[in-house]
């Protein structure tokens, strides 16, 4: 069977498109060169190098007076009109998205970042780029991880807590978080201020895992006890009840120690030897992050550092 040859797609410039709507518009080329700021001839000369992309065949009869589109020239005007307004079209969304305000953010957070931290971050940066398509999504930091190294998240809030490893990312610090012990209001050490863990080592714990390790509880082993997990409870408002009806104490970080319950006593957490959970905004090694994504990171710290010490 012999070889089929298929005429390629002529390499037009979009210099040549630009300026034959300008001499379409004006039928002369003196107009369109003074429109365009350039010289007559070199406007004749993008004519005829567009003419010759084309295969040869005249856009515009040359009039005594100016010119006029030829049936290829009337065939042109639509294509190159679709092609300059797409161009056109593509530098207002790169310029928009130059100046954060357009594209999309990207983001996730673990769930205690979410009680303050986030929210008020989101909010600032709403107020100040309301026209970025923003989706965010919670989970534990290595699913945030995952995501973010599959390119599903621009941005992950991420924590210390579990040992995941931080250190494949580009992490920017927010804070370092103290903790916290959720005792019932009537509890005798309410009120006492801060506490060693080990004061509780007899407690009835209320964990989100049935084992310490891996979760805030690090911080119970850290100081030689094992604690007793007497209820496994995920969502932190229902943790708050099981504390406030008198069935364990629990450890409260200190992103969601502003909305505790008024029955709840919170006493901060004594643990010189070992250093307070860090919280990142952490991005993908090596790839660039949008400017959207820029202006969220300065609002996370700008939320961060409205987060009282303990």
């Amino acid at each position: 069977m012999p070889n089929q040859h298929h005429a390629s797609a002529p390499d037009l410039s979009t210099v040549w498109l630009r300026v034959f709507l300008e001499v379409a518009r004006h039928g002369s080329f003196t107009v369109a060169a003074r429109t365009l700021g350039w010289t007559q001839s070199a406007v004749s000369r993008q004519i005829s190098a567009l003419e010759g992309a084309l295969g040869g065949a005249p856009l515009f009869d040359r009039l005594p007076r100016g010119v006029r589109l030829t049936e290829a020239g009337r065939i042109l005007v639509p294509y190159a009109e679709s092609v300059t307004e797409a161009l056109h079209g593509a530098g207002r969304e790169l310029a928009a998205l130059r100046q954060a305000a357009g594209g999309r953010l990207r983001f996730g957070a673990f769930a205690t970042a979410d009680a303050a931290l986030v929210p008020q971050a989101l909010a600032a940066f709403r107020a100040r780029h309301p026209r970025v398509r923003v989706s965010r999504e919670e989970g534990r930091t290595p699913a945030l991880l995952d995501r973010l190294t599959a390119g599903q998240l621009d941005l992950a809030v991420v924590s210390t807590t579990g040992g995941a490893p931080l250190e494949a990312y580009d992490l920017h610090h927010l804070l370092d978080e103290s903790l916290y012990v959720a005792v019932p209001a009537g509890h005798e050490l309410a009120g006492r201020g801060p506490v060693r863990l080990a004061r509780l080592a007899d407690a009835d714990w209320i964990s989100g895992s049935p084992r310490p390790e891996g979760t805030l509880l690090d911080a119970a082993l850290r100081q030689d006890f094992r604690p007793r997990v007497a209820h496994v409870v995920g969502e932190w408002t229902a943790k708050q009840g099981y504390v406030a009806a008198g069935l364990g104490v629990t450890l409260v970080p200190a992103l969601a120690a502003a909305s505790v319950r008024p029955d709840i006593a919170l006493l901060p957490v004594l643990d010189e030897d070992a250093p307070r959970r860090a919280v990142y905004a952490a991005t993908a090694r090596g790839r660039s992050l949008t400017p959207a994504g820029a202006a969220f990171l300065a609002a996370l710290r700008e939320a961060a550092g409205t987060v009282p010490a303990p």
